[in-house]
C-alpha cells in the first residue's frame, strides 16, 4: 500500500474457499483481557495485541500476554490462548467468522475473535485451545471434501 486513502482489500471474499483452505497457527503465550481507565497507564503499543477504546467513561479494553498484565498491575480477566486463522480473509467476507464461532460453540466453548487487516484471530479458553484447534482442523477437512464432491 503506497499513498493514503480507501484501498481495496487484498483478502478472499469466498466463504467456501476460506473455509477450506482454513489452517491455524496456536501461539504459546497465555493471553487477557484487561480495561485501562486511565490512558496514561496503557503499556506500551508494542505489548498490545488488541487496543479497543470502550465508551469514554468504561476506559480501554486492550489485549496482552497474562506476563505483561502483571508486569503492568493491570486487573484482567480471560486467561486464553490465541489461534491465529492463516487465511487471508477480505474484511468484507461474509459469515467466515460466524461459521467458526458457530462451531465451537456447538462444542459449548466461547470464543472471542478479532479481525485484524490480513488475518482474523480467536481468543478461546485456557485449557481448550487443542480442542480448538481440532475442531478447526475437522471443520477444514469437512470444507475440503464439500468442495471435492461438489467438483466432481
Amino acid at each position: 500500500m503506497t499513498g493514503t486513502g480507501l484501498v481495496k482489500h487484498p483478502g478472499e471474499l469466498s466463504l467456501q474457499r476460506l473455509l477450506a483452505t482454513l489452517t491455524a497457527r496456536l501461539h504459546p503465550s497465555t493471553y487477557v483481557f484487561a480495561v485501562v481507565r486511565d490512558e496514561s497507564k496503557l503499556p506500551p503499543l508494542a505489548k498490545l495485541q488488541m487496543l479497543f477504546r470502550e465508551a469514554e467513561s468504561e476506559g480501554v479494553t486492550v489485549i496482552l500476554t497474562r506476563e505483561d498484565a502483571e508486569a503492568h498491575n493491570l486487573e484482567h480477566a480471560f486467561p486464553c490462548k490465541k489461534i491465529t486463522l492463516n487465511v487471508n480473509s477480505s474484511l468484507d467476507a461474509v459469515g467466515f467468522m460466524a461459521v467458526i464461532a458457530t462451531r465451537l460453540a456447538s462444542y459449548d466453548m466461547g470464543v472471542n475473535p478479532v479481525s485484524a487487516f490480513y488475518h482474523d484471530h480467536l481468543f478461546v479458553p485456557l485449557g481448550r485451545e487443542d480442542e480448538a484447534m481440532r475442531i478447526l482442523a475437522e471443520l477444514a477437512e469437512e470444507k475440503r471434501r464439500d468442495a471435492q464432491e461438489s467438483s466432481a
